[in-house]
């Protein structure tokens, strides 16, 4: 006899399902938070130093792009039980996953060396060597998945976004001028110059990161196909907006601090010293331990994700809860990247802030050929059957796609006539 039989549309049936969507809460919360990592900090803290409030309508596309987008990762994984590389191997064969594979290892190599980057900014925030905090990180994160089960990690992960409360908190200390915000969150405006052009892409680029897909649609799918597809998209959309509603505050607290009084984020310090008058000299503290876990989530993610990706993509065993013995190509793609990026990150001479905003670049450059794929997978009736997108979801997918890469186009363009010495904008 089914549990809802018999009081299906009572408050006992309503308590059911609203515990089993909770139950389900965690890849796609975890994948949108960790995109509040070190370089989506560094991005949305620039936006607003550079830019005040002017691109916050912006946010507002983008967080109706995302929950589409990390919707769509997240009910194929629990459709098919399978994970965005492997369904591309199957559908679309092997030349076609080599490539995307490739692109997306750059990409989050990428993203995992500015992850370490800002593990060791933010211990540095704290008095503490980089060439101390970035080993120790590493390993600890080595041996937190390495050793324990996907339960496990979850947790940890999701404990880890209590760090983002910093922001929230910063942005009212600010007293920013509401009205305002208010204004430009509806009010677009545009700027034809390519400082503005990297900032709105690594916008993009750092909410919508193709990792964060990679690792929601995995993660569901190694839970098995046949999961709750309402729960998933409830999971997908809070995720989303929460993370979302994080960015903003970063960009209000700095809009109402760094932009007024002229100045720039240069580097983690000085992003600090924007809360310095309404924390005072505990200012590096509270940016310094929001930096810190938002990089250690995203640190942990990002080689997760890859190795899912790589794994899926040629047939390997894959999985947290696998020992090294069980999935050695996992556990070896996982650590290599671990490895590689504390190692890079101990480079010195390294412009932090830079290198962070570029990441996130990269990532929204490189955002429409997954999303073509994705498309293709998500409205194939023989990999999802009824669970298709809907034109609304699709229309959605396709714009953020085609607008990203005319940015791209554009950029590239408006760089171009600069070296010709003419400027525009």
């Amino acid at each position: 006899m089914s549990l809802l039989s018999g009081s299906a549309s009572g408050p006992r049936a309503a308590r059911l399902r609203f515990a089993a969507m909770v139950g389900v809460l965690g890849p796609g919360l975890i994948s949108a938070m960790a995109g509040d990592d070190a370089g989506g900090i560094a991005t949305y803290a620039s936006v607003g130093a550079d830019f005040g409030f002017t691109l916050l309508w912006v946010l507002v596309l983008i967080t109706i792009s995302l929950a589409v987008i990390q919707e769509m990762a997240a009910r194929m994984g629990a459709v098919t039980g399978k994970g965005y590389a492997e369904l591309v191997r199957e559908e679309m064969g092997v030349r076609p996953t080599a490539f995307v594979i490739g692109v997306l290892l750059l990409a989050n190599g990428a993203l995992v060396v500015s992850e370490f980057v800002g593990i060791g900014a933010a211990g540095e925030l704290f008095g503490l060597p980089r060439w101390a905090t970035v080993p120790s990180m590493a390993a600890l994160i080595w041996l937190l998945v390495s050793k324990g089960s996907y339960q496990r990690v979850q947790r940890v992960f999701l404990l880890l976004t209590l760090a983002f409360l910093a922001y929230p908190i910063s942005a009212f200390m600010a007293k920013p001028d509401w009205g305002a915000v208010a204004r430009q969150t509806v009010t677009p405006s545009l700027q034809a110059n390519p400082a503005y052009l990297v900032l709105v892409i690594a916008m993009v680029g750092t909410t919508i990161t193709p990792y964060m897909q990679l690792y929601a649609q995995s993660s569901l799918a190694e839970l098995g196909s046949g999961r709750d597809v309402k729960a998933a998209r409830t999971d997908a959309w809070a995720g989303a907006l929460l993370s979302n509603i994080v960015a903003g505050f970063i960009i209000i607290a700095t809009g109402a601090t760094l932009f007024v009084a002229g100045e720039r984020v240069d580097t983690a310090e000085s992003a600090a010293r924007a809360l310095a008058p309404f924390v005072g000299h505990y200012a590096p503290w509270v940016f310094g331990a929001g930096l810190f876990g938002a990089s250690m989530l995203a640190a942990g993610v990002l080689p997760l994700a890859s190795a899912y990706a790589v794994t899926e993509a040629f047939g390997f065993e894959k999985g947290v809860s696998l020992t090294f013995g069980e999935a050695p190509v996992f556990n070896a793609i996982f650590g290599g990247l671990l490895a590689v990026g504390a190692t890079i990150a101990l480079l010195p001479g390294i412009d932090v802030i830079k290198l962070l905003v570029m990441a996130q670049f990269l990532n929204g450059t490189i955002l429409p050929i997954m999303l073509a794929t994705m498309l293709r997978l998500v409205n194939d009736p023989e990999v999802m059957g009824e669970h298709v997108n809907s034109r609304g979801y699709n229309a959605v997918a396709w714009i953020t796609a085609i607008v990203v890469a005319a940015l791209s186009i554009a950029y590239l363009a408006l760089t171009a006539l600069e070296r010709f010495g003419v400027r525009v904008g």
